[in-house]
């Protein structure tokens, strides 16, 4: 009883848990935001004539291009982890847009899977990859060179 007690109330013990949660949570964001990315990556690329917000007074292609660099390429570094704080910037740059520009006059319903993504994106950006990703492997080659030179 006194045990289950103090894992409940315990506040973590990041050294052995946060790089397996930073796996999933950057698994699970990466592959749902590809699922939003795939049906824009078709549009940009279809036969017809694009039809996209432009919040950004670049052009609807441009505003498309952009979106879709964040949702599928940024995504996939995402999910493997390499250069993974910057691939999340765009992704927290276009949620936001989603949900601050886009949808701000349609009410929380529609603002709040952005803001999540938002808050998803803005955590990885600040903690990193985490143990189980390429940034992690390429530094500790980078690093294991670097001793042996």
């Amino acid at each position: 009883m006194k045990q289950a007690f103090k894992s409940i109330f315990n506040s973590g013990h990041y050294a052995n848990n946060i790089n397996f949660i930073l796996l999933l949570l950057r698994l699970v964001a990466g592959v749902l935001m590809l699922t939003h990315g795939i049906g824009k990556l078709e549009a940009l690329f279809g036969n017809e004539p694009i039809q996209f917000l432009d919040p950004l007074g670049v052009g609807a292609t441009a505003s498309l291009a952009l979106t879709v660099f964040a949702e599928v390429f940024c995504s996939i570094l995402l999910m493997i982890g390499f250069g993974t704080r910057l691939a999340a910037i765009p992704l927290l740059f276009t949620m936001l847009i989603a949900a601050l520009v886009i949808h701000i006059n349609d009410g929380i319903g529609k603002q709040e899977l952005p803001l999540l993504y938002a808050a998803i994106f803005m955590a990885i950006t600040t903690i990193g990859a985490g143990k189980y990703s390429l940034d992690y492997f390429l530094t500790k080659r980078m690093k294991s060179k670097t001793i042996q030179e």
